[in-house]
């Protein structure tokens, strides 16, 4: 009688702790696909970029630098290579981009042209769909996360070799700037 008790129990953890696996890999599988949306987002957001850098390209030919930093962020976020190195890639072009929207701000004829004004719009598109996408992202890595620090789960988690991984952020220096007050002109 002992031995089926002791049989029982065994029978019970191996079944918890095959489930505790079992989740943390659905968690796991939920995050890397919403991460492959986001990186549908950013395929489109890539190919854009080089349209509106040509649009631009004639009106500012002595702001070379900023479509410089905007073209090489974009070759490093299209190179980047697993979760956490496209995402540093991605908030470097985020970054660029933004420095790409505040000088076309100086150029009025520019921002008139019809051809920057449908790019400006298909990438504030894309804009807005990455940052639903990363917040489904950020969702998925948070349950992930919360599942891998739970007690007990927390146990297996390493042995299984689950860890705590990263949002999908804005990053320190973005962070910073968004912190600043927003400076108004008239």
């Amino acid at each position: 009688m002992g031995l089926l008790i002791f049989i029982g129990i065994v029978a019970l953890l191996v079944i918890w702790v095959i489930s505790i696996y079992n989740t943390l890999v659905s968690l796991r599988n939920h995050r890397e696909n919403a991460f492959a949306d986001i990186d549908v987002q950013l395929k489109q957001r890539h190919d854009l970029i080089p349209q509106l850098i040509g649009a631009v390209k004639g009106y500012m030919e002595h702001e070379r630098g900023t479509l410089e930093a905007v073209t090489n962020a974009r070759t490093r976020a299209i190179s980047a290579t697993g979760i956490n190195e496209k995402i540093a890639a991605e908030q470097e072009l985020t970054a660029a981009i933004r420095g790409l929207n505040i000088q076309v701000e100086a150029y009025p004829d520019l921002k008139a042209s019809q051809n920057f004004m449908q790019l400006q719009t298909e990438i504030s598109d894309v804009e807005n769909k990455l940052a639903a996408v990363r917040r489904f992202f950020n969702s998925a890595t948070k349950e992930l996360n919360i599942a891998v620090q739970k007690f007990p789960n927390t146990i297996f988690a390493g042995m299984f070799g689950f860890k705590t991984e990263p949002m999908f952020d804005l990053g320190v220096d973005q962070r910073a700037e968004l912190d600043k007050a927003p400076e108004v002109k008239f």
